[in-house]
């Protein structure tokens, strides 16, 4: 897959000088820490997923070692080439689209059993979000399953970031089909005491 235009959500802008330094705190926690809630919820075997904001690719390539067909979306092109680097040889297709449209993937009709969305959501404005909502819906096939993490606490210097309510999430996701199949909450796996984090996953029954 290609570079399609970026529909760059708000809120990334930075994360290209800081690249270095985000992949490399990404890849300090395993794929297995960062969904330890969620892993009896991925799918079984073989199966389409995309993992939306993609950054290292950390995610998109341990699914791809499970034998998943991968996608990794990354809008970001300095974290995209970390990722292409630091896990060539993993199957996994890059491509630089991005929330709230994600307009190349809609395009080309892309179906998928699983989309990941770790640390993605904070980033969309409010007005963003519906819109956002709508799109992931229309990527995932019937039965597939959407994973998401929300992230509670201060902002960091120079980023733009929103406290997003599960709440606020959950009603925008069943009003669009999608039904919670996990609601959790955990600490933030990097041990900073004011940041702490909802990990839900919906279910899309069309």
């Amino acid at each position: 897959m290609g570079e399609p235009r970026a529909d760059r959500p708000a809120g990334t802008a930075g994360y290209g000088e800081a690249a270095e330094r985000l992949a490399a705190q990404y890849e300090a926690v395993t794929f297995a820490e960062v969904h330890r809630e969620a892993l009896h919820l991925f799918p079984p075997g073989p199966a389409d997923v995309l993992d939306v904001g993609a950054g290292s690719g950390r995610d998109a390539a341990a699914l791809a070692a499970l034998g998943h067909r991968v996608v990794a979306a990354e809008p970001t092109p300095e974290l995209r080439r970390i990722g292409e680097h630091l896990h060539a040889g993993s199957g996994v297709r890059w491509t630089g689209d991005a929330l709230p449209g994600l307009p190349a993937l809609g395009a080309a009709g892309a179906r998928f059993d699983a989309v990941l969305l770790t640390a993605v959501w904070m980033h969309l404005a409010p007005d963003q979000r519906p819109p956002a909502m709508d799109a992931l819906t229309g990527l995932l096939a019937p039965g597939g399953r959407l994973f998401l993490t929300l992230r509670h606490g201060p902002v960091p210097p120079g980023r733009r970031m929103y406290d997003v309510p599960a709440d606020e999430t959950l009603a925008l996701a069943r009003s669009r089909g999608l039904h919670p199949v996990l609601h959790a909450e955990r600490p933030d796996l990097h041990g900073r005491p004011d940041v702490h984090w909802t990990v839900l996953v919906l279910s899309f029954n069309r």
